[in-house]
């Protein structure tokens, strides 16, 4: 992302941005998160580099915030997207001052606030997302006996 050009002659985005604490030049996508876009997100314009300029439009507009306040790795994206992110230093890369860029990894998109009402409490959907797979595991545990 930090050779982005603009649109006008000879000019450059800046090539990173500050998000929470980290400096952020580079966003990856992983294939885990690229079909969940496709699946819970997108609508039909599902490639890395429309996520990619999705994404950074969003980091740089300051439309990305922390789903909950301790939590460092799930984010809400436009007040709908929920997201998991992780931020992974680059090697030999630094700003101007010497202080370490950093790379945004999406690992997932969880869905739509909009769409998916259990999105709205993540710790009581995955702790009765736990305890169903647990039960059922047990079920299937007892059948085999």
């Amino acid at each position: 992302m930090k050779d982005k050009t603009m649109n006008r002659w000879s000019t450059y985005e800046p090539f990173y941005i500050e998000f929470n604490g980290y400096k952020i030049a580079d966003i990856v996508i992983t294939s885990h998160a690229l079909s969940r876009w496709d699946e819970r997100v997108g609508s039909g314009n599902g490639g890395v580099e429309q996520i990619c300029s999705f994404m950074w439009d969003a980091l740089k507009h300051g439309s990305i915030q922390p789903y909950y306040e301790n939590e460092k790795d799930v984010y809400l994206v436009n007040q709908d997207i929920v997201t998991v992110v992780e931020f992974l230093s680059m090697e030999n890369e630094t700003d101007i001052a010497g202080n370490p860029l950093h790379k945004m990894i999406v690992v997932t998109f969880l869905g739509k606030l909009s769409q998916d009402i259990q999105l709205r409490d993540l710790k009581a959907y995955y702790s009765w997302l736990r305890h169903s797979r647990r039960m059922a595991l047990l079920k299937h545990g007892r059948k085999r006996r």
